[in-house]
């Protein structure tokens, strides 16, 4: 994958998917997003880094946190933006995916920024479009979501930038979650001391142990000395039939409250890539908690989309490193 992904000088082209990236690429990522984040605080909070581009946001699943942080920060890099609703446009009408990115290259657009249901759609049109267009996934079915996992391990970095010192827990659906899929290979890629995966059988993938993390089914056991933890969204629409017997079950069982925090670290961290169902994954006395970081994960999610648009439409340009301050 990352063949695909980097240009033969190791650029950025497209961010598909974190899996094969090298650790100095993420850190590069990290590093650019870190330099951008002062944008937010100008008068006028954009930076010239994509003027003249034009950014098309095709959305095939509905979302609103990250197709509003793509635009946004988009908008903050001086580029157009085209926000294309896919449920209402012509590839509803008969025509095909391929002739609706062959008219909208036609318009001279130079990224796609692709939400899809179906696991590999960003890989698939990145392998169609023109020499000069990037492709970033914004999350392709159960497969990858690249960009949060990358905001996540930001807002880590933030707050405890010894990734090799940390024990990380994900908790929660990790069989239909892209997001869990890519944070364990990033937090890996940034050589995490150990990522433990925490969660009854059923929502777990078969291979999860392939992917390099320590397995716990016990909460309580798998919080013990952790440094930051992340909960995860029940996916009702990914699963097929009942994986677990009530929303309220789960809850007893793997619902994150003010007592089982307190056996984490002290100073654990708690994070959620959103939406959260308070009383299901978490209660709102620990979502609202001064140890969780959720609202700061959002603000970050747009530096962290800065830094990669911005390094993806560097590929076909002398070599430079994007600059903030301009």
């Amino acid at each position: 994958m990352s063949s695909i992904q980097l240009t033969p000088t190791g650029k950025l082209r497209h961010f598909l998917t974190i899996e094969g990236l090298p650790r100095d690429m993420l850190v590069s990522i990290l590093d650019t997003a870190e330099s951008l984040t002062s944008v937010k605080d100008r008068s006028i909070k954009k930076v010239p880094l994509l003027r003249g581009k034009t950014v098309a946001n095709l959305f095939f699943e509905p979302s609103t946190r990250t197709r509003t942080t793509f635009e946004l920060a988009a908008k903050r890099l001086s580029a157009d933006v085209l926000n294309i609703a896919m449920s209402t446009s012509a590839t509803t009408k008969g025509e095909s995916l391929l002739d609706t990115l062959r008219n909208l290259e036609a318009m001279h657009v130079d990224m796609f920024v692709v939400r899809h249901a179906q696991s590999g759609a960003a890989h698939f049109i990145a392998q169609q479009v023109a020499p000069h267009v990037s492709i970033v996934n914004a999350g392709d079915g159960r497969h990858a979501h690249p960009t949060q996992a990358m905001l996540d391990v930001f807002t880590i970095r933030r707050h405890k930038p010894d990734f090799g010192g940390l024990t990380v827990a994900i908790v929660g659906d990790i069989r239909h979650s892209r997001v869990a899929r890519s944070q364990i290979h990033a937090l890996n890629t940034l050589l995490t001391g150990e990522v433990r995966v925490i969660a009854p059988q059923t929502l777990l993938p078969a291979d999860v142990e392939t992917l390099g993390v320590k397995v716990f089914h016990s909460l309580d056991e798998g919080l013990r000395d952790v440094d930051v933890i992340i909960m995860l969204r029940l996916q009702r629409e990914r699963m097929q039939g009942g994986r677990l017997p009530s929303e309220h079950e789960y809850y007893q069982q793997y619902g994150m409250t003010t007592e089982r925090l307190a056996i984490a670290k002290p100073d654990a961290m708690i994070m959620h890539p959103g939406p959260i169902n308070r009383g299901v994954e978490m209660s709102s006395s620990v979502a609202d908690s001064p140890q969780s970081v959720i609202l700061e994960q959002v603000s970050h999610g747009i530096a962290i989309r800065m830094a990669v648009m911005s390094m993806a439409m560097q590929h076909n340009q002398p070599d430079k490193a994007p600059q903030a301050a301009t």
